[in-house]
């Protein structure tokens, strides 16, 4: 009997932005519906809160420290460990449909990028092993690559300019006259990043991800064993859905965010417990994240621009759900849903408002840590029982659960074991704690954090940077404090904890300790 694995993965998801997680604005039926037939992982925790060393670590089970994407830019080393090229060199076709991002796409200096990778062609991108054999690149035999926008050579730019041409100009511009993030404002409330966007529906890169998807996917035979990696750019920023789609949520009905704190005096007190990087974002004076417009500062932003970001959010939120409805049906009509594992995630979420912040950076909270996780087994290969999974898991261990549904020995690259089935294995499976690093080096500006998360605590250590000498940090206790409004790391009273924390986090990652020196990278 075949075995395929359908793998899915957004940009920059909350978790609260499903229905199957509580979420109550964006509906979700799709993906809420795979989460009751399987396994729905409540606390899921990348290695990074940034997209390259995030889905390198998806890709090789590695730590960041050990696959050495250590930031947005720095490209994962060609002849990397992937799980993918595990899978090929047993048989499997292999595909990566949408959003890779292990190389940079927008570096004018570098030798190889993704942008190179689709100009080349399918054919051009095999290269030659250590025994002599042609090998797909990282193991992905059919690789059609998007973005968020129309720039550059990916496949989806390409297919547009081609296509559409005046569709290319409706998209959100990413960066600006200087060549940086774009800071400019749009829509009803001038938020930054967002745009009303005239593109028709079906030009747009979420339609266009699934359309490429269910092509390939209908050319594979009954017999193949098959691994497609489909990943949608959205809801990442820039917040430019097709304008068609804007009444589905009406961003003036929307709550504010439980995360959002009202008072500005409050808002600056809560941040000013936490260490220097935190307040000095706020106010626009330390932007250490390139994703971040440099020219745009937190603390201008308005409870109705929160707002439209949310909806906007919502809208691509649903819009993704339903392009995965349409593979789905496709797996149905052609009979093999049932012998198809899905799993469901994405590699770091977004602020949308909470802390008066929005986008992402070196900022280990729920906002940014806490992501959708579903795996549903297909029922052919093992009998399931739905069940939802407390214990803190990381996205290192896909790698080795892709390995185990294949029916392959785990990987001896691999830093994690496979996810478990439920919380009565995880312990056995060594999932007591999971580890996030951060570094950057970008305008001069240095940031090093590591985090370990453990039970119902979260632990962050700064490094010697240029806002930190090293003795600063965050702990929070998760159980009495979800909104991490209550930094313990200077309480006396939890001291013990602290420092049992993180005692485990070095000894578990030693490698982890020395914060990374480059120059600024692109992305």
């Amino acid at each position: 009997m075949p075995r395929r694995i359908l793998f899915v993965t957004t940009d920059q998801q909350r978790y609260d932005g499903l229905g199957c997680n509580g979420g109550t604005i964006a509906r979700t039926p799709v993906i809420d519906s795979i989460a009751g037939e399987g396994i729905r992982y409540t606390r899921a925790i990348p290695s990074n809160v940034v997209c390259m060393p995030s889905r390198s670590t998806m890709l090789t089970g590695q730590h960041v420290a050990t696959h050495g994407v250590w930031m947005n830019g720095v490209a994962l080393p060609v002849d990397a460990p992937s799980i993918a090229m595990d899978l090929w060199r047993n048989g499997w076709r292999t595909a990566l449909i949408g959003k890779a991002h292990f190389e940079p796409f927008l570096d004018p200096f570098a030798l190889f990028t993704e942008n190179t990778l689709a100009s080349l062609g399918e054919e051009s991108v095999y290269r030659e092993s250590a025994n002599g054999r042609r090998e797909p690149h990282r193991g992905f035999e059919h690789m059609e690559l998007a973005t968020h926008n129309g720039m550059g050579p990916l496949h989806y730019a390409k297919w547009l300019r081609e296509n559409h041409p005046e569709a290319v100009g409706m998209l959100y511009p990413i960066l600006n006259a200087q060549l940086q993030v774009n800071e400019a404002g749009g829509g009803d409330t001038g938020a930054p990043q967002v745009k009303h966007n005239p593109i028709p529906r079906e030009w747009y890169h979420t339609d266009w991800v699934a359309d490429r998807a269910v092509s390939w996917l209908d050319t594979q035979n009954d017999s193949d064993d098959w691994f497609c990696w489909v990943s949608f750019p959205d809801p990442h920023h820039a917040w430019d859905p097709p304008m068609s789609e804007l009444h589905r949520v009406d961003w003036r009905q929307l709550d504010m965010p439980a995360g959002w704190v009202d008072d500005p005096v409050e808002r600056e007190r809560i941040l000013a417990t936490k260490p220097a990087h935190w307040l000095g974002w706020y106010h626009g004076t330390f932007v250490s994240n390139y994703e971040a417009p440099a020219r745009w500062v937190p603390s201008t932003l308005t409870a109705d621009q929160v707002r439209e970001v949310n909806a906007m959010v919502h809208i691509q939120n649903e819009l993704v759900d339903e392009a995965l409805g349409r593979i789905i049906g496709l797996l149905r009509r052609k009979g093999w849903y049932d012998d198809v594992d899905v799993v469901f995630t994405t590699d770091h979420g977004e602020f949308q408002g909470d802390f008066g912040l929005l986008f992402k950076g070196p900022y280990h909270v729920d906002s940014l840590m806490r992501l959708p996780l579903v795996w549903r087994p297909a029922p052919s290969r093992a009998a399931v029982t739905p069940a939802t999974v407390d214990t803190p898991v990381g996205l290192v261990s896909l790698a080795a659960t892709f390995a185990d549904i294949a029916g392959l020995p785990r990987p001896d690259y691999t830093e994690s074991a496979r996810l478990p089935l439920d919380d009565g294995e995880a312990a056995g499976l060594g999932h007591e704690r999971v580890l996030t690093e951060w570094d950057s080096v970008l305008f001069g500006k240095i940031v090093s954090l590591r985090t370990i998360t453990r039970g119902s605590w979260v632990c962050t250590a700064t490094l010697p940077g240029s806002v930190h000498d090293g003795t600063d940090g965050e702990l929070y206790d998760l159980s009495n404090d979800p909104l991490q409004h209550v930094n313990l790391w200077h309480d006396a009273s939890h001291r013990a904890m602290r420092d049992d924390l993180l005692e485990d986090m070095w000894r578990t990652l030693p490698h982890a300790a020395a914060p990374r020196r480059a120059c600024d990278a692109p992305v």
